[in-house]
């Protein structure tokens, strides 16, 4: 028999009853009946009950341990009886009566309790994360992310991608965030970046003539941490295709992640394939107040702006008459609510940093709130009328500059639905987002910049660049979006050396900084470089949301906490002096006050 185990603890069944068998695992549990000992030996596997009475041998030694001690056990395998099988457990319909038992490791007293899944704060989970990964959930969760990557690559490779591993060590790049630097010793005062993604590298595969690339890809950000961002580092589905459009992207790859989606959704309804809404990102902003919309949600949002040019309520009107805009976010069937609902509306409108949620009730077609009798029974029914709005059905106004009611309008939209309990359940509802503006205006630069990926073609080409406002053109850019999170960025990418230029001109750089920065790409597409695109999805949140949790902690396996430190190794921590000086660096401790 092998020195550790003849079976794991989730493998024993009725057919191994009268066996003698041989279990390795931590304890889990204890029971103590009176002179009868039970215990819940677990591995990786599963639970085995391990019974020992006052006839084993084994009886004192697992009287005399912690849980979470780490124990060989020799027994025999006995049926449980029909009123003590549990159903729960796959080897519910036997136990183990031990008759011996070798300790391989002893616990001390724990910081935290494995069993039981009880909350306990973060620092302590994260500080002792081998104790918090023995606990079932988060166990089980990781395994789903191992799964999640493995049918990842399968579905990938069955459709004709290769998977390249591009460079962790490179040259910065503009991803939107802060780079991790690595000093160079060996070139003093130079530095490495951490690739932020794998953009440029992707691209130049397109362009050495690999036409399907993708990797499950590591990548690196020095940005502020949130429940669904870890800080450092995280992992993406990353991707290019020669020679397609965007629409040939879409149709390649919603199979891919309906499927996924499909394969783990635990008979929760996905979006088929075939059948992603496409929705432009004005429509988007207009319709749901973000770029990022839960389709889960039936709620649509209306601009009413027009509708109070003219009107008795004089706020709104001098809002409009400023450039600002009026939102409308629909609350049906709220004529059995009291005022209480509407006006904790306007109160968590406040506490989110707005002046307020306006907001008009209706029951049986009498109308009722502020709004409503400042602007006027007929106006008000009229505007009722036009958006097919019902009898007993309410409103909530966000009124002010258009990117503010835009966002307003959204997070109320999103509240109202999930208070009202229409958002529907068990359901992976995608769409894409598309047309996305190529520029932004950066009011603190007082510059036009990218307002995504520098590196996308512009609708329209150079062309639109040297001849349309830079704020106006479009580019060939897309998100994939599942229940209002951004799971996917990619776009059609720009391979003229001529155009990259200009698109990066109207940034402020010149074509010595293009050649500077981006030289390997620059040069790259002087030589024949294939029409490409693709896109990257974030397997952090895919797996998030397989898994029903609400923060990255709960599927990664040892990430930092909010301050962005990893509290089990003790990261980051002070460089010893040699170091520095063999990197030619000094720390500048930072002034305080």
């Amino acid at each position: 028999m092998h020195i550790y185990r003849s079976h794991t603890c989730g493998a024993l069944s009725a057919a191994e009853v009268g066996q003698s068998v041989r279990l390795s695992g931590w304890i889990h549990r204890k029971r103590d009946h009176g002179g009868v000992l039970f215990v819940d030996l677990r591995d990786h596997y599963g639970m085995t009950q391990i019974v020992a009475d006052a006839d084993s041998p084994a009886l004192p030694v697992l009287e005399g341990l912690r849980v979470e001690s780490v124990v060989t056990i020799d027994g025999e395998v006995k049926a449980r009886g029909a009123g003590t099988v549990n159903a729960n457990l796959s080897t519910g319909e036997i136990e183990v009566f031990a008759r011996g038992v070798t300790v391989l490791s002893k616990a001390e007293e724990l910081p935290m309790p494995v069993a039981g899944e009880q909350e306990y704060p973060e620092e302590i989970r994260l500080k002792y994360r081998f104790l918090d990964l023995r606990r079932e959930t988060l166990h089980a969760n990781i395994m789903t992310r191992t799964a999640v990557i493995r049918e990842t690559r399968k579905r990938m490779e069955d459709i004709g991608f290769t998977e390249f591993s591009t460079p962790i060590l490179t040259a910065s790049s503009p991803e939107g965030a802060r780079d991790f630097l690595v000093p160079s010793r060996i070139h003093p005062g130079k530095f490495f970046a951490l690739p932020q993604a794998p953009q440029q590298y992707k691209q130049l595969l397109m362009v050495a003539g690999f036409d399907r690339y993708f990797q499950i890809a590591p990548c690196f950000r020095d940005e502020d941490p949130r429940a669904d961002r870890l800080p450092g580092e995280f992992y993406q589905l990353d991707l290019e295709m020669s020679f397609v459009t965007q629409e040939e992207v879409w149709e390649t790859m919603e199979p891919v992640m309906a499927g996924i989606f499909e394969t783990f959704a635990d008979g929760k309804a996905v979006t088929p394939a075939g059948t992603f809404p496409r929705i432009p990102y004005a429509k988007a902003m207009l319709d749901y107040g973000t770029d990022k919309p839960d389709l889960r949600n039936p709620l649509i949002i209306r601009d009413v702006t027009a509708e109070f040019e003219q009107s008795g309520f004089g706020l709104f009107e001098k809002i409009v008459v400023g450039g600002g805009k009026v939102r409308l976010i629909p609350a049906p069937e709220t004529a059995g609510l009291s005022r209480k609902f509407f006006d904790e509306m306007n109160e968590w409108a406040r506490s989110e940093g707005h002046a307020g949620l306006g907001y008009a009730t209706r029951k049986d077609g009498v109308f009722g709130g502020p709004i409503a009798k400042n602007h006027g029974e007929d106006k008000m029914a009229a505007l009722w009328d036009s958006l097919g709005l019902g009898p007993n059905d309410g409103a909530f106004f966000a009124a002010g500059k258009e990117d503010q009611a835009a966002k307003l309008a959204g997070a109320a939209r999103t509240r109202v639905g999930e208070t009202l309990g229409i958002v529907e359940k068990d359901a992976f509802r995608f769409c894409w987002i598309i047309d996305f503006p190529f520029y932004e205006w950066d009011e603190e630069n007082k510059k036009v910049d990218f307002a995504h990926n520098p590196f996308s073609m512009p609708q329209g080409g150079l062309e639109a660049l040297e001849t349309q406002d830079p704020l106006m053109i479009k580019a060939f850019q897309y998100d994939m979006v599942c229940n209002g999170y951004e799971l996917a960025s990619g776009s059609i990418r720009n391979q003229h050396p001529d155009l990259m230029v200009k698109a990066f001109e109207l940034t402020g750089l010149t074509q010595a900084d293009v050649e500077e920065r981006f030289g390997g790409m620059y040069r790259a597409f002087q030589y024949g470089a294939p029409p490409h695109g693709g896109m990257a999805a974030g397997v952090d949140r895919m797996v998030m949301l397989l898994c029903g949790v609400q923060n990255l902690r709960e599927i990664t396996l040892f990430p930092m906490n909010q301050r962005a430190e990893d509290l089990l190794m003790g990261a980051p921590s002070p460089a010893e002096h040699k170091q520095l000086r063999e990197l030619y660096l000094r720390v500048v401790e930072p002034q305080k006050g």
